[in-house]
């Protein structure tokens, strides 16, 4: 993505089904559980940057002993780091034991992360707070095994001050509870403890579903409990993704399909979505059960998944891709007049080449239809003219290539501007100075400023006559406040064209209308029941935003002509069907929560406000 959004978080959940001892004997390591546990992180360190974490609780262990353990860093690379100190402990335990491999019990008690449950989990902090205190897992303590809970999650809640408001004073006095975690936690571990009070044990159904019914926001989460039970459950509009694979020797669940399928051989049918509004609940004794702990409600699952955050090898992710990028073949065919002679398509960055492969296949389907179409005029066929025409193709180049070894260190805004422009290398040698056109596929067009910045400069560069930029994602207008870092509305470009067209059409009473039925509805303590954002882009088509926009990335020293050409509504959802979860290109929020965030968000723009929407 050119412009980088914050990623989701990933989860990881596994329980060993069987002793230490078993995994020892069958696969020659009684680190089988932390061995896959690394391998399922690293598969999806793509979601995670800036910290992570994993936690184990040992079962059966005596009276006096740790049973938990957590282990969390926000070192670069933070996975590498953990499991470092992991190996770090292992060789220490080996040159005070030196047999203590080959007695697999022994090695649980003495190594701190040897576990039969574990969590891992890959942190993008989505508000700023990257110190290791906000690292996942979180940890709350008891003395008795029962009422200790390690949670960890994927998500962001939008009520976590309302949620304030069922915590104790002296819980609230921790400066962390100001984390949607936190909040969470307390939640949980509150019903829980009443469970505990009822049934004599925690009550998992019970306490999960009091918690749930008190959430309002998108998300993934796994917890452990310190007397072996475990869990997992996910939101009741399924916006935020959960995979599990059981089998009797391990459950183990994950934020994406391909990493479980890669870590343990799978096969795609091998591998179950959590439903939404359900949570899967493990006993001490590794028995399983599914139980719903939420009432069914319309399935929101986050499209910006499909497009970009998840891993695209995925089977259903990688053909979703490539249809959205073959549904914007017809719209690029129009605007280069179907001259695909004079026109070069390529794709920035390397996550958007799989939607590049689609694009290609509709360029390359129109330009069959018309050899075929040509051939049949023909009078006369000569092995010449069927020769140059079988071998006409479409032009296909790799123009830009990310140098991995550049920084941009430079804060001041002239001098960075040179230096950005040139975090890409391009491929000269190509493109035919005034004549030919590039084609540009990119995941998605959020706030347009390394297309301004770097990547048109650096196209322009090349010298083509025209440069069009293509988004397989439709235009992003609204906040996201289930997970990902979007949540400033002046820092949208397709926001700042329909403001910019408003104010040239002097209709920036619009603006002060929606203002003030934003203000109005806060007073009300209303502010959750309609998106009053929608409005500003009402007298607007998406074409006319979209020409607005290339007219904003386009700067004066820029020689070639630029355009813009976004998906559709229509075309998203029909490449992701099951995905419908669009409110960052519609407003249509899963959650009234949503409806509060845009509303906010759109006033701290109207106040020139620099801060988030919830």
């Amino acid at each position: 993505m050119s412009d980088a959004i914050k990623h989701e978080c990933g989860i990881t959940f596994i329980r060993l089904r069987k002793p230490i001892s078993y995994y020892h004997e069958k696969y020659d390591t009684a680190l089988y559980g932390l061995n896959k546990l690394y391998l399922l992180m690293e598969k999806q360190h793509n979601r995670g940057q800036d910290g992570a974490g994993i936690a184990s609780v040992k079962m059966d262990v005596q009276e006096g002993y740790p049973y938990m353990s957590r282990v969390r860093s926000i070192q670069k690379q933070s996975i590498a780091d953990i499991f470092n100190q992991v190996q770090e402990e292992l060789a220490e335990l080996q040159l005070q034991y030196p047999q203590i491999l080959k007695f697999p019990e022994l090695l649980k008690g003495h190594l701190k992360s040897l576990g039969e449950t574990m969590l891992g989990h890959l942190r993008y902090g989505t508000q700023g707070r990257n110190n290791i205190d906000y690292c996942h897992p979180f940890i709350k303590s008891n003395i008795d095994k029962n009422k200790n809970l390690c949670l960890a999650g994927n998500f962001n809640l939008i009520n976590t001050k309302e949620l304030q408001s069922y915590i104790s004073k002296e819980v609230l006095d921790d400066k962390k509870l100001d984390s949607d975690l936190a909040a969470m936690m307390e939640i949980i571990h509150h019903f829980m403890c009443e469970s505990i009070e009822e049934h004599g044990k925690p009550h998992w159904k019970q306490a999960l579903t009091k918690a749930n019914e008190l959430f309002d926001g998108g998300y993934a989460v796994s917890g452990l409990c310190g007397n072996g039970e475990s869990f997992c459950f996910r939101d009741a509009h399924g916006i935020r993704p959960m995979f599990y694979y059981i089998s009797d020797e391990i459950i183990v669940a994950a934020s994406e399909r391909p990493a479980i399928m890669t870590a343990f051989n799978l096969q795609l049918e091998d591998i179950k979505e959590l439903p939404a509004g359900h949570a899967l609940i493990v006993d001490k004794e590794g028995d399983y059960k599914l139980e719903q702990i939420l009432p069914e409600a319309e399935r929101k699952s986050c499209s910006f998944e499909r497009i970009y955050f998840s891993r695209g090898s995925d089977a259903d992710i990688y053909a979703e891709r490539k249809k959205l990028g073959r549904l914007l073949s017809e719209k690029v065919l129009d605007m280069i007049d179907h001259d695909l002679k004079n026109t070069i398509f390529s794709w920035i960055p390397n996550t958007a080449e799989t939607a590049f492969f689609g694009l290609i296949k509709g360029a390359e389907h129109y330009l069959n239809n018309i050899k075929v179409q040509r051939i049949k005029e023909w009078d006369e066929v000569t092995d010449d003219k069927l020769e140059e025409m079988i071998h006409r193709r479409v032009r296909i180049e790799k123009i830009a290539i990310k140098d991995v070894k550049m920084r941009t260190f430079i804060t001041q805004d002239s001098a960075r501007k040179e230096m950005v422009q040139h975090v890409y290398d391009i491929t000269y040698g190509k493109v035919r100075r005034g004549i030919d056109t590039l084609v540009v596929i990119d995941d998605s067009i959020v706030r347009g400023t390394t297309l301004k910045e770097s990547i048109i400069r650096m196209l322009d560069r090349l010298g083509p006559k025209r440069i069009i930029i293509v988004s397989s994602a439709p235009q992003i207008r609204f906040p996201d406040c289930y997970g990902i870092d979007m949540s400033k509305m002046g820092e949208f470009i397709a926001f700042q064209a329909a403001v910019n067209l408003l104010k040239e059409n002097g209709q920036e009473n619009v603006l002060l209308d929606v203002y003030a039925d934003c203000l109005q509805a806060e007073k009300s303590n209303k502010l959750d029941q309609e998106n009053f954002v929608k409005r500003v882009y009402a007298d607007y088509s998406a074409d006319s935003i979209s020409k607005k926009i290339a007219e904003m990335l386009k700067e004066e020293d820029i020689n070639a002509k630029v355009n813009v050409i976004y998906q559709t509504i229509e075309g998203l959802h029909e490449a992701c069907p099951n995905h419908t979860g669009d409110w960052y290109f519609t407003g249509d929020y899963p959650t009234k929560g949503g409806n509060a965030v845009v509303n906010k968000a759109f006033m701290n723009y109207m106040q020139n406000k620099n801060e988030r929407g919830y």
